[in-house]
């Protein structure tokens, strides 16, 4: 992840008529300033959006305050994937309201969700709709940062919740980028007004910004293809690609750009343009016509 300098972000902040953003008070290198939650809708019960990390008391306290200077109370939860930094507040949120919240989100595939002490999971299917007053959500299934990840379009005004694949003033740690890919696009085609994502400030300017990140990613990608080609028929690690195309790039940030390169090719493998032989050594496909 490379972090940018970016605004500093209020612990709370009204965004619209229909979004209320409550900082989820735990910075750190992954969380940026903290996790982004999110109150959604105008009336007395409204859609929570993601809780932050577990045992967060200062958080708990500003979401009680919140609550109670707008006279509003929690009508459910709905968490964008399940990583911990966004859906470890659950439980803390259901002891300190006296509630057992519904909490949404995708069913994970390849192991357990974290479990929930206070409350149960409600697993939804892709494009599930959420209504509250003043509100329509809209779920989409978007995988790649995790494969339960999910977007949430906001039909009334058509902003769209990022959760953790699009950052504000920060790029996203992926699992497989030919996911992320086609997430990135999907949310292109939703043409987005703003994006509140899960951590950073808001994006006033969503369309060139997620143009700018399949741009980056499809650059990248083409250069990797062409040093495979300028190397022809031998097996290359991804160590020997960045030293290759990351050129005035200092060595301290090989190892990450190392991960990144891999990422590409994990996805090239996908996509049957390379191949490789144990997972760390790769060539192009001799069919392929790239």
């Amino acid at each position: 992840m490379i972090i940018k300098m970016a605004e500093v972000i209020p612990k709370f902040m009204q965004l619209s008529q229909r979004v209320i953003r409550i900082l989820g008070c735990n910075p750190g290198p992954a969380t940026l300033q903290g996790t982004n939650t999110y109150l959604v809708g105008t009336g007395k019960r409204r859609i929570l959006i993601d809780t932050g990390d577990p045992n967060v008391n200062e958080y708990i306290e500003l979401l009680k305050t919140s609550l109670s200077d707008h006279s509003v109370d929690i009508q459910e939860i709905i968490v964008t994937h399940w990583h911990h930094d966004h859906v470890g507040g659950v439980d803390g949120i259901c002891r300190a309201l006296g509630s057992r919240f519904l909490t949404s989100k995708i069913k994970r595939e390849s192991a357990a969700d974290l479990p929930l002490l206070e409350t149960s999971y409600n697993f939804i299917k892709d494009r599930q709709v959420f209504k509250t007053e003043g509100a329509t959500l809209k779920a989409y299934h978007g995988p790649g940062h995790s494969e339960d990840h999910i977007v949430l379009q906001l039909e009334e005004d058509g902003s769209v919740f990022s959760g953790d694949t699009i950052l504000g003033g920060s790029t996203t740690i992926i699992e497989d980028l030919q996911s992320y890919m086609r997430s990135l696009n999907e949310i292109l085609e939703m043409e987005p007004k703003v994006i509140y994502p899960g951590h950073g400030p808001v994006i006033e300017n969503p369309v060139q910004v997620i143009k700018y990140y399949i741009k980056h990613r499809h650059d990248r990608e083409q250069q990797i293809i062409q040093f495979l080609k300028d190397n022809l028929g031998q097996e290359l690690t991804a160590m020997d690609i960045v030293k290759g195309v990351y050129k005035g790039v200092h060595e301290n940030v090989f190892e990450m750009a190392a991960q990144n390169v891999t990422l590409h090719l994990q996805k090239l493998q996908k996509d049957h343009v390379v191949v490789s032989r144990d997972g760390t050594h790769w060539k192009l496909a001799t069919t392929s016509n790239i």
